[in-house]
């Protein structure tokens, strides 16, 4: 049997759907479903929300923003108590500690006591997608990883998507955003037994992965790194570093722009009422899921087919960022709510391939440094989740319009292809 093992072993009796390892990671694609669901329900309560508090544009951005904070200061932490406890442990207690926060914000009574149910929100979920990366380090070969990385990171635009729909479905069905936001946080709760019950820290401990699916998971990396040309994950390049960082805080201050303040430039710039916002909301960051999978499953089918890893990677992060920046330019010159929309859709779709970022980690680090090396790019992607949103807010309040802040993301666009270009990506 030895002899004849593959360098990709793809005719394995459990290397199929039932494959536990893919079990695992439709868990946590789940949890980061409800994890998007949980983010964007203050975005699409907020025009009802601020109308009971009395909140300024500038007051909306510091909120909406207060959930980074936290977010952003406990990545690098977070990190080394990911690397220190697992993944496992890490997962259920963010999982159950963000959905209390979530359920205590239906009972703010303010702008003060809503700002920090958020920054309590934030500080639970930091290291939930540090955590997927390790996971995926762990309990996939290397040619599995962009697809392990599209599948996790893929629930994070479907979960905007019909979170808004459900957010704003219940507000509509309950007259009331308290009780869509204790429905969520209850859930969420659930969900944290189910992580403890489902996941595990590396395939040998989990019961049911069999002896060949153990063996697919570590010949394919032991195969791969033997291979003459082969990857071997040496100390990460200070450039390398510097790009990855860049190229990560430009791309969320497009993301978290969008999630944040999309909705409400739905609303008050393109007349959405609540119903319509919630079924744009569904469309456009649906939209990004089915990118964020074909970014993935494009990325492994490239390699397979003999394309060079950097030129794979380069290439379709490369058309992401190039077809955001021409989407934004584009966006203010339609004039028709529905060409809009549309639009933005086509920009979901391109945004969500830099779901390609959370399978870097796990390709240029040592799988001990994977955890810390993910907490440091979420760290960079967390800062812009701080800014973006009193950025956005500010540039409304000064211009009175949204134009100026949809060409800022333009910018971004350009700043995230350049930087993802200059990683050093490896054979």
């Amino acid at each position: 049997m030895e002899e004849h093992t593959a360098t990709y072993p793809t005719h394995s009796p459990v290397d199929n759907g039932r494959s536990v390892r893919w079990y695992v990671f439709a868990g946590i694609f789940a949890i980061v479903v409800v994890n998007f669901i949980d983010r964007t329900a203050l975005s699409i309560a907020m025009p009802t929300i601020a109308k009971e508090f009395a909140l300024s544009p500038v007051l909306q951005g510091l909120i909406l923003s207060a959930f980074f904070w936290s977010y952003a200061l406990l990545q690098i932490p977070g990190g080394w108590l990911l690397d220190r406890f697992g993944a496992r442990a890490t997962i259920t207690t963010s999982t159950v500690g963000w959905g209390l926060f979530q359920t205590l914000a239906a009972f703010t009574t303010g702008g003060i006591s809503l700002l920090l149910c958020r920054v309590g929100l934030g500080a639970f979920e930091a290291p939930l997608f540090p955590a997927g990366a390790k996971l995926n380090a762990a309990w996939l070969p290397p040619h599995e990883r962009g697809r392990g990385a599209s599948i996790m990171d893929c629930g994070a635009p479907l979960g905007a998507a019909i979170g808004g729909a459900i957010i704003a479905g219940l507000i509509a069905i309950f007259d009331s955003w308290r009780i869509a936001f204790a429905v969520a946080g209850i859930a969420t709760v659930l969900l944290g037994y189910a992580a403890w019950k489902l996941l595990r820290d590396t395939p040998a401990l989990h019961g049911r992965v069999s002896a060949a699916e153990l063996a697919i998971i570590e010949q394919s990396a032991t195969n791969e790194t033997n291979q003459p040309h082969a990857y071997h994950p040496p100390a990460i390049k200070i450039r390398s570093i510097i790009a990855i960082l860049v190229g990560r805080m430009s791309w969320a201050m497009i993301n978290f722009g969008l999630l944040t303040w999309g909705p409400s430039y739905l609303a008050q710039a393109r007349h959405l009422n609540l119903k319509e916002l919630g079924g744009a909301t569904f469309v456009m960051f649906g939209a990004g899921m089915l990118g964020s999978l074909c970014s993935g499953f494009l990325a492994d089918r490239l390699q397979t087919r003999g394309v060079r890893r950097p030129v794979a990677y380069k290439s379709l992060l490369g058309i992401s960022g190039a077809g955001l920046a021409l989407a934004f330019v584009m966006l203010p010159q339609v004039t028709n709510v529905v060409g809009a929309v549309a639009l933005l859709t086509v920009t979901q779709f391109f945004l969500w391939f830099g779901s390609l970022y959370w399978s870097l980690p796990a390709l240029l680090a040592p799988k001990e440094r994977v955890g810390l090396v993910g907490s440091m790019m979420n760290f960079a992607g967390s800062a812009s989740g701080i800014a973006i949103p009193i950025i956005a807010g500010y540039i409304l309040q000064q211009t009175g319009t949204y134009e100026a802040v949809i060409l800022f993301f333009a910018a971004c666009a350009g700043v995230y292809m350049l930087a993802t270009l200059a990683i050093a990506i490896k054979e």
